[in-house]
């Protein structure tokens, strides 16, 4: 099995209630019921003020390395992608577990 984490941090000036993010965050909800390599599926807003802290995570489980290429070229993970690229960066990590 593969984790694949992302942890989200909008831009200088962006808000949560900010409606692209608003779009964005119901976007990567979706894909756990779209996308059928994705066998764990989870995204929320961050909770805590804490300055170093991100604003939004994805925690998902694929079941091999083929299996999370199917997942980052599918057109829906592509769509939801690009939709946060234009106000939030990100930092992702993938291990086996």
């Amino acid at each position: 099995m593969i984790r694949h984490l992302v942890l989200i941090k909008l831009n200088d000036g962006v808000r949560r209630d900010d409606p692209r993010a608003v779009a964005g965050a119901e976007a990567f909800r979706r894909l756990g019921d779209v996308i059928p390599e994705l066998e764990f599926w989870e995204c929320a807003w961050n909770i805590t003020d804490r300055p170093i802290a991100h604003d939004f995570a994805i925690n998902s489980a694929v079941a091999d390395t083929d299996a999370l290429r199917r997942y980052l070229e599918h057109p829906a993970h592509q769509a939801a992608a690009a939709m946060w690229r234009e106000f939030a960066t990100w930092v992702i990590a993938d291990y086996e577990f």
